[in-house]
């Protein structure tokens, strides 16, 4: 009798050794997928923060081409604030996200604004000052999409470790909720009206 006892509590023991070391892997496993998704993050703010620097140098050099009109300085001067007034422990929850984004797309909006006020102006174009910092401009762009794939890439493999079993039981005790991702903008799918009228 007592050696079935024994036996019982030595395969109870057993389990509870095999249940303990699952869930450590598993809660490992999502800490260091949490990491690659707060490290994705901060290249997302790295390269919005390299955007914004080059900001008021592209707002200068327009400004000291021509006399320019101040509303559009002022737009985005404002846009540039509130964009840059967001910052995160890590990564961003999904209500974040959105705010961060519709703050970025004022500032886009800005920018494209200033930018298509400076096609009045043939002679701002020509200068090297103005086509140096469009071209960082350019390239600050296409580094912020590819840090955001990244970013969503990083959420995805976060969000697949998390949802398989017996992972999304650690998930859901340890408070471990899934990550957002970027998502296009609103009628992002529709093609640009080209006018050629003006």
């Amino acid at each position: 009798m007592k050696s079935m006892i024994a036996m019982g509590c030595g395969a109870l023991l057993l389990v509870a050794l095999l249940v303990g070391f699952v869930g450590c892997n598993s809660y490992n496993s999502l800490v260091g997928l949490e990491e690659n998704v707060d490290g994705a993050w901060a290249q997302v703010e790295n390269a919005y923060q390299r955007r914004a620097d080059l900001i008021p140098n592209l707002v200068e050099t327009v400004k000291g081409a021509r006399d320019f009109e101040q509303e559009t300085f002022t737009q985005v001067a404002e846009a540039r604030a509130g964009a840059g007034k967001m910052s995160f422990e890590g990564a961003p929850t999904a209500d974040q996200l959105r705010t961060f984004e519709q703050n970025q797309g004022a500032l886009s909006s800005a920018l494209s604004r200033l930018l298509v006020t400076v096609e009045r102006y043939p002679e701002l174009k020509a200068t090297q000052a103005f086509r140096d910092l469009q071209v960082q401009l350019e390239g600050t762009e296409n580094r912020i999409s590819v840090e955001r794939k990244r970013f969503n890439d990083a959420a995805r493999a976060f969000n697949t470790a998390r949802r398989r079993i017996p992972t999304v039981l650690i998930a859901n005790l340890m408070g471990l909720s899934a990550k957002p991702y970027f998502e296009a903008e609103p009628d992002a799918d529709q093609p640009p009206a080209v006018d050629f009228g003006n």
